[in-house]
């Protein structure tokens, strides 16, 4: 079965993104392209932080001006609290204010697997799910 095993974010700043990045998920960095795209992985899935597209981009033209890009994607994690104080500490903003005293309360169960999720917010805006039940169909 296919599986996802890369994403990739346009930012106005890719180095300082991945920062981010690293510090608040433990990334590891890959390689920094001279155009300044850096790649980082998890050990599983190649995340790629590119500079903003324009008109000179080979895939800009299929986008347009009112690109419709990632909604968002998820981390799994083992400590809900580890992970919040690392995205604390790396700047990011809570979107929603759910603790992790909360998750059993607000876990959602389907087909059997209970899921919970926080959202948060990168430097550029892009939205982060972070679970320590993971996803249904990810085990």
């Amino acid at each position: 079965m296919p599986r996802i095993r890369h994403i990739a974010l346009t930012t106005k700043e890719p180095a300082k993104t991945a920062e981010f990045y690293k510090e608040a998920f433990g990334l590891k960095e890959l390689r920094r392209s001279p155009n300044g795209a850096v790649f980082l992985t998890d050990g599983h899935i190649n995340l790629a932080i590119l500079n903003w597209k324009d008109e000179r981009s080979a895939d800009m033209g299929a986008h347009g001006p009112n690109f419709s890009g990632i909604h968002h994607f998820g981390f799994e994690v083992e400590s809900l609290g580890e992970a919040c104080g690392k995205l604390e500490n790396a700047h990011a903003e809570r979107l929603t204010a759910k603790t992790e005293a909360e998750a059993d309360a607000y876990a959602e169960v389907r087909a059997g697997h209970a899921n919970f999720e926080m959202k948060w917010a990168g430097p550029d805006g892009v939205v982060i799910d972070i679970s320590h039940t993971g996803w249904e169909g990810t085990h």
